[in-house]
């Protein structure tokens, strides 16, 4: 019990060591996101399809670290890379994913027994993908039932929201959580094990305590998932009715063009870097 209660500890704990992974993790996603962003998109069968985000990167970095402030990370840096530098911020419409995303990917690491057990890590990020989908399928779904969204599907029939909120969501699944996201990561996450952590000081971390796939954090993580669900989907709700209230929204993409992206991915490369500079630079 005690061995546990020090991996909750080290888990939630926020130290130097902690800060480095959140800074480095952040400006990491964010950077693949704006990538992403440069990338085409294409419609098939109404479903607006992307190449892209490149999730593997964000996976492969928590599940490496296996902390909650490395899963905090990936929504913050979505949130500061590619929404505040763009002008394109709402505060209440941020709260879903800094909620959403973030219990997901903790609930996954939460289940990491073996940390060199690949399969069973890439099984995990669909998992986490599929936790962040299922919540947003419910948040659009609600919001149209409450008014405070136009149904985009056939306007005669409501139900077939539900069929164009399951495809949407399964379509992100396969492509962000699956092809861009799980299968890669395996390729990377076992080569970067053991040598990207003593870039900052640390040693490789290991399997949960209980040694259980599914274990009493894992539950915890799951009953606040339950929890968060609702909560964000009043956040969802109020940024759709609040019109400019706390809100960036100056648009530099609109004006600039998408030139603008590269200051977002000039910024997060350079505090990435600075992150392992600073950090070698501390040890040496």
């Amino acid at each position: 019990m005690a061995s546990i209660n020090q991996q909750n500890e080290s888990m939630f704990s926020f130290d130097n060591q902690d800060m480095m992974v959140f800074i480095l993790v952040m400006s990491l996603h964010g950077l693949q996101m704006m990538f992403a962003e440069l990338l085409p998109s294409f419609s098939l069968g109404g479903l607006e399809l992307e190449l892209g985000p490149f999730l593997f990167i964000s996976y492969t970095l928590v599940f490496l670290f296996r902390s909650f402030w490395a899963c905090l990370a990936v929504p913050v840096g979505g949130i500061i890379f590619g929404e505040i530098l763009i002008g394109d911020f709402s505060a209440f419409g941020a709260v879903e994913s800094l909620l959403m995303i973030t219990i997901s990917l903790y609930i996954a690491t939460t289940m990491i027994n073996d940390p060199e057990d690949v399969k069973w890590l890439a099984v995990l990020a669909v998992v986490a993908k599929g936790l962040e989908e299922l919540s947003a399928q419910f948040i659009d779904v609600g919001k149209f039932y409450v008014g405070v969204e136009s149904l985009e599907a056939i306007e005669w029939l409501p139900e077939t929201i539900w069929a164009v909120e399951i495809a949407g969501a399964t379509t992100q699944v396969i492509i962000a959580g699956i092809i861009f996201g799980a299968l890669p990561m395996t390729y990377f996450y076992p080569r970067m094990r053991g040598k990207i952590e003593p870039l900052l000081g640390m040693e490789p971390v290991e399997g949960h305590p209980s040694g259980k796939r599914i274990n009493n954090d894992t539950l915890k993580g799951l009953l606040a998932w339950v929890v968060l669900t609702p909560i964000a989907f009043v956040f969802e709700a109020f940024s759709e009715t609040s019109g400019a209230f706390l809100v960036f929204e100056p648009e530099f993409v609109e004006i600039y063009g998408e030139v603008f992206l590269a200051v977002p991915i000039v910024a997060a490369a350079i505090v990435a870097y600075a992150v392992v500079y600073y950090r070698q630079q501390d040890t040496a």
